[in-house]
């Protein structure tokens, strides 16, 4: 009679938990489920401003994958997300690593020093991308100024409408906006190295460098190895910084502005999807990657 008892109240509490879930899967399948898979019938079918969600639009199977994979502005894209995505994901690595190596020292201020790190963080972008924009402006920003104050310019550069220069600054705003993120991730596993290590290299006569590259570098690799896959799925899907910047123009149109541009400029909404589908496929075989070596590490 009492294993019967506990059993019904270890149903009562099994089902309590599933009402529990219910609120949650709910969400989850509304917000996420649902229009993802509403995006790949979209990408299989003609859709337009004029049939969107009528479901009647006429079934051309993989024809816009086709059209996209066809179209000089995807390779463009691609070859500029490519670019972005690298060398913006190593540079904020690069530069969480040095601020992280400058906060693992103690000094006076250390506190007030992170919180200025942190800014660039949690700033809204849409602020902080005006603020650039500003100072980047070639008639009246601070850095055009500057340079030419200086003699380095000799006339006004709009660095934001030029190609090659537009990319570099989007790729300056990527370093400098989430190195924050690195850098606490990095801090924390500086933090967890045992002192006796330097200690010993200390003893053995070994100079800062030997002990960077010694010591720092291969207790560090799994986490910058974690970071940098992490970021270079995070950046590749990066839409609203390169469009509040450069509205991906002068060679900074990446797969996401592309999709955007498909789906709301040409109200095309079939080619739209089929483009944020093999920018779906790019991330899932980085998210293979992350799951098989990061996660192992």
């Amino acid at each position: 009679m009492r294993k019967t008892k506990a059993l019904n109240l270890q149903q009562r509490e099994a089902r309590l938990a599933y009402w529990f879930v219910v609120p949650t899967f709910a969400i989850v399948f509304g917000l996420v489920i649902y229009p993802a898979l509403y995006n790949i019938w979209i990408s299989f079918h003609e859709v337009t401003l004029g049939n969107l969600g009528e479901g009647g639009a006429p079934f051309v199977g993989l024809q816009n994958y086709f059209r996209v994979a066809k179209d000089f502005m995807f390779k463009d894209a691609l070859k500029a997300t490519i670019i972005y995505s690298f060398l913006g994901s190593i540079l904020s690595i690069a530069l969480g690593l040095v601020a992280s190596l400058l906060l693992n020292r103690k000094f006076k201020g250390r506190g007030l020093v992170r919180g200025i790190f942190l800014f660039s963080y949690v700033a809204p972008v849409v602020s902080v991308a005006f603020i650039w924009k500003w100072l980047l402006n070639p008639v009246n920003g601070v850095i055009s100024w500057a340079l030419m104050s200086s003699g380095i310019w000799s006339e006004p550069v709009a660095m934001l409408s030029q190609k090659g220069w537009a990319m570099f600054i989007v790729i300056l705003f990527q370093g400098w906006r989430y190195f924050p993120f690195a850098m606490l991730m990095i801090l924390a596993r500086l933090q967890a190295i045992p002192n006796e290590l330097y200690e010993a290299a200390d003893i053995d006569g070994a100079n800062i460098m030997k002990k960077f590259f010694y010591i720092t570098i291969p207790e560090l690799k799994y986490v910058l190895g974690t970071l940098f896959l992490l970021r270079l799925m995070w950046t590749f899907n990066k839409f609203d910084d390169i469009y509040l910047l450069t509205s991906g123009a002068a060679g900074t149109k990446v797969l996401p502005v592309l999709t955007y541009e498909f789906s709301f400029g040409m109200l095309n909404f079939g080619l739209g999807s089929a483009t944020s589908m093999f920018l779906f496929i790019i991330l899932g075989v980085f998210m293979i990657f992350y799951v098989k070596y990061a996660l192992e590490w």
